[in-house]
């Protein structure tokens, strides 16, 4: 079995090679962005008719969502086209497509009382409320126009050890700063990078990989919290002492909006590839202890 993943020199690209020897069974074909470069069209027909991969895992993605705001055609060529010129290139040569999406496809205004929901599911209408959640909405519905063999994953908060992401941000902010501030009234899921790394890999190696299944699912770690309590968990498990002041968004002004709420309902993929999700807070200690 042959699994091309692009993106490769990403956050997730990252973890997926991290895990890569664990699967002995697949035959992975990691390409960077100057290696395969999703934009361009001819480019994926060459790769692709080179390796004929059975699976295709899109690691790449515009993921600046602030800088997005401002450069909208990037994020649209990147995010959009990008994502739809795979979805061609795999009808072309009978590939299964798993895509990963986000978060920020919703707006975050959850009329339902955070304590009484499991979060989003697979069909709550999206309404991205900033560029880059609305180019990653229109890339899921490029894909689902284009070619049915396709699984969409949307996720959230992710981090790793790897690359540049919000643990790794605090760990050396707390490295410079006697005190900082982090916003409380923003409500989500962290995810880490191996996880969503090897879910991905389950569905690949699933007998689940049928026509029946192929669409859109949510995956994230277990749990809920805002960015405060994820930063304060992460000074807990390094035994760090700061001083660490919960603060409204409102105070702290970004270019593009957040979801207030982006918790995500995980029942779909665990009731159809037998998932085994981790609470975040034992993620994030195994990632601690790697970096």
């Amino acid at each position: 079995m042959v699994v091309l993943v692009t993106g490769s020199n990403g956050q997730l690209g990252q973890a997926l090679q991290s895990v890569a020897g664990n699967y002995p069974s697949i035959d992975f074909v990691f390409c960077n962005s100057s290696e395969l470069d999703i934009t361009n069209l001819e480019q994926c027909k060459v790769v692709f008719n080179q390796h004929k991969p059975n699976f295709c895992i899109n690691a790449a993605a515009y993921t600046a969502v602030d800088k997005a705001e401002s450069e909208p055609e990037k994020a649209f060529k990147i995010n959009v086209n990008g994502a739809e010129n795979l979805a061609l290139v795999c009808k072309d040569f009978e590939t299964t497509l798993l895509h990963v999406s986000t978060d920020f496809v919703f707006s975050g205004d959850f009329s339902t009382p955070l304590e009484m929901t499991k979060g989003y599911t697979e069909t709550d209408k999206p309404n991205p409320t900033g560029v880059y959640g609305l180019t990653k909405l229109q890339g899921e519905q490029a894909i689902q126009a284009t070619w049915e063999k396709h699984f969409i994953i949307r996720t959230s908060w992710v981090y790793s050890e790897f690359g540049n992401n919000f643990m790794k941000t605090m760990l050396r902010l707390a490295s410079e700063r006697d005190t900082l501030s982090v916003v409380d009234d923003q409500i989500g899921t962290p995810t880490y990078a191996v996880d969503l790394a090897n879910t991905l890999l389950k569905i690949v190696t699933s007998s689940g990989v049928e026509k029946s299944n192929y669409g859109i699912y949510n995956f994230s770690n277990e749990g809920k919290c805002s960015w405060y309590d994820f930063a304060k968990e992460i000074f807990i498990q390094k035994d760090i002492e700061i001083d660490l002041k919960p603060i409204p968004t409102t105070e702290f002004p970004t270019p593009a909006n957040r979801p207030a709420f982006s918790v995500l309902d995980k029942t779909k993929i665990k009731e159809t590839f037998h998932v085994d999700i981790k609470n975040w807070k034992d993620s994030l200690k195994t990632a601690l202890q790697r970096i």
